[in-house]
C-alpha cells in the first residue's frame, strides 16, 4: 500500500475544538487547520490507491457531519511507484 497525501476543503469554517477533537479520535491521519475562513484537512492515508484513500477520507469527513466543498491532491500522488 502506498500513502495518499490530499487535503479537502469543508463546506464551512469550524472553531469549536471538541468537535475538531471528536474528528482526532476517528482519525489518525489527518490534520485540521483554518485559512481564510475555511476549514482544511490534510490527509497522509494509506491505501491501496488514490481512488479507495479519497473515499475513506470522505466517509470520514461526511461521518463528522461536514460536507467536501474541494478536494487537492498533491501532485507527487499523481507519479507512478518506482519499483524495486
Amino acid at each position: 500500500m502506498r500513502i495518499f497525501e490530499f487535503t479537502i476543503t469543508i463546506d464551512r469554517h469550524v472553531e469549536d475544538h471538541d468537535e475538531i477533537d471528536a474528528f482526532y479520535g476517528k482519525t489518525v491521519d489527518a490534520s485540521v487547520a483554518g485559512s481564510e475562513g475555511k476549514t482544511l484537512i490534510h490527509f497522509d492515508r494509506e491505501a491501496p490507491s488514490l481512488d479507495d484513500a479519497l473515499r475513506s477520507a470522505i466517509i470520514d469527513v461526511r461521518g463528522q457531519g461536514w460536507q467536501v466543498r474541494e478536494i487537492t491532491v498533491e501532485p507527487d500522488c499523481m507519479l507512478p511507484v518506482a519499483s524495486g
